[in-house]
């Protein structure tokens, strides 16, 4: 098979009414706002059950959004997890606020709060756990510790939306969620996001910086100095297509993870990551810890060997204490610096076939020395 088409990480998957509803859109004229954010908006919440749901450009503008309705600011530090992707980390950056990094555990890949009370400082303003590859956070114990110490708990649910933690949608327990519609991401807009939350009056101010700090009762008064984080009409109606076929899309996933499960759990020399038995994972990327002493060449070059059988293959995510030309203060979190020195997520979207998976499982087998 190795003559075969590159099999892609990620591709975006688009399932009929895309196309329609796009031109619906620009038929209508409304480009930019319209119908489509607000429908977007109300199923989004219907699904979730939250009572407000704010679409925004991307996913970092998400949370970038929760840090400005929460007035978070410099001086403040944020207790991000030191293995993950990196955009709460850097919008706290951005903000003027500290991140501070926390260790994950070493089977999860999340952040867990013994990690996370060693971290709570008297400047501590916000927790972000970020559900990593569609896992979940031991959500209870997280949110057990902000109510302890009055410090808010923001959800990154980038890689988790539908991925459930006790019968809990991710990103609907703590006091604010954030999402993205990336092309890579369980749905998508092309580039997307969304802030959830039941606070009203966060949600109010949320509204206010989303906009430029415009309420819209009079044209062009600011309240407050606000940013441009809209999603626009045409996205919003690729996203209330996508939307409509969630269900598919989640039987579809899940069947790519389990056939993963099928071939590759019970070898000693590959660690797939571990689903607590209170989380229906809906994983974003499947992914393992490959074993140094079966695979000697290293992770690195593994991933150019399955390039070379026409599979693309992605690293783990840098851990925060080895990019010390951004984050000069992390430190101590050996799992997060080990995990991601080892990771490999393979490739992960709804329409990959069996066969395929059967291919990239036996491949990645094959290179074990």
């Amino acid at each position: 098979m190795t003559d075969m088409e590159l099999i892609p990480w990620a591709k975006p998957d688009l399932w009929g009414n895309e196309g329609k509803y796009i031109a619906e859109a620009l038929e209508s004229t409304w480009i930019s706002g319209g119908p489509f954010v607000e429908k977007f908006e109300k199923d989004f919440s219907e699904y979730s059950h939250v009572r407000f749901s704010l679409a925004t450009s991307n996913g970092t503008t998400a949370i970038h959004l929760a840090y400005l309705g929460l007035g978070l600011g410099p001086g403040d530090e944020i207790i991000v997890p030191g293995f993950a992707f990196m955009a709460a980390a850097n919008m706290a950056l951005n903000i003027g606020a500290q991140p501070v990094f926390a260790d994950v555990d070493p089977d999860t890949w999340c952040v867990t709060a013994e990690s996370i009370e060693k971290c709570i400082t008297k400047h501590t303003k916000a927790i972000v756990p970020i559900h990593t590859y569609g896992n979940v956070c031991d959500m209870d114990s997280i949110l057990s510790l902000g109510k302890k110490y009055g410090i808010p708990v923001i959800e990154d649910t980038a890689e988790a939306f539908t991925s459930r933690y006790k019968g809990k949608l991710a990103g609907t327990m703590g006091l604010v969620g954030t999402y993205s519609f990336q092309a890579t991401k369980v749905i998508t807009t092309g580039e997307g996001g969304m802030v959830t939350t039941d606070d009203e009056a966060l949600r109010d101010r949320m509204v206010m910086h989303r906009s430029h700090g415009m309420l819209r009762k009079t044209f062009y008064w600011h309240e407050l100095p606000g940013q441009n984080f809209r999603l626009t009409n045409l996205q919003a109606a690729m996203g209330v297509a996508q939307m409509e076929k969630l269900d598919t899309i989640i039987s579809e996933r899940k069947r790519v993870c389990s056939k993963y499960i099928e071939l590759l759990s019970g070898l000693d020399f590959l660690h797939l990551q571990v689903f607590p038995t209170e989380v229906d994972a809906l994983p974003w990327a499947v992914a393992m810890r490959l074993d140094p002493a079966a695979f000697p060449q290293g992770r690195d070059t593994v991933l150019q060997q399955m390039r070379e059988k026409n599979i693309e293959t992605r690293p783990g995510f840098y851990a925060a204490s080895l990019m010390k030309h951004i984050y000069p203060d992390a430190s101590n979190i050996p799992v997060s610096e080990e995990v991601s020195k080892q990771v490999i997520s393979l490739p992960t979207f709804p329409t990959l076939k069996d066969d395929q998976i059967e291919y990239i499982s036996s491949t990645l087998i094959g290179l074990k020395k």
